[in-house]
């Protein structure tokens, strides 16, 4: 099973700022598709299957780095993976990357909360989402340490 896929997009004209730059609030909207497309495409898992339960996942922060500029009509790969999980959240890390990923563009780490959409209310994960969860956990990387090591780690 592949616990860190990669997908590739192209940077879309109305995303980029006046200097043809990927603005900073667009990165997010393409690692959380980008995730959501891995989860589909890689672990056959539809968020839609979740949400028709009442369950579904808010976003408890992001911690981002911008390292290099995405340009206009640029092709980047995205990468996602699964830090950590357990009954409270999920820990997601989400890496930008040059099309041949020799370079890293950006990174951003995401708590994700889950909640029950009935109640609006955070409520811990099933036991048997976290037995799936766990079998894409990637252990390779600290979950816990400073993103800036992160990235020097990476670079």
């Amino acid at each position: 099973m592949n616990i860190t896929p990669t997908s590739v997009y192209t940077i879309r004209f109305n995303d980029c700022d006046l200097f043809g730059h990927l603005n900073n609030a667009r990165y997010i909207d393409y690692f959380l598709n980008a995730r959501e497309d891995h989860l589909k495409q890689y672990h056959d898992l539809d968020l839609t299957e979740f949400y028709k339960n009442n369950i579904a996942w808010v976003v408890g922060g992001h911690e981002i780095a911008y390292l290099r500029p995405a340009l206009y009509n640029e092709v980047v790969t995205i990468q996602s993976t699964l830090l950590a999980a357990d009954a409270e959240y999920l820990l997601v890390e989400t890496q930008m990357k040059s099309e041949n990923s020799t370079h890293l563009k950006a990174i951003m780490r995401t708590r994700f909360v889950p909640i029950n959409t009935k109640t609006g209310r955070k409520e811990p994960h099933a036991i048997s989402f976290l037995d799936w969860a766990k079998t894409i956990e990637n252990t390779s990387v600290v979950p816990y340490g400073n993103l800036q090591e992160r990235i020097k780690q990476l670079l």
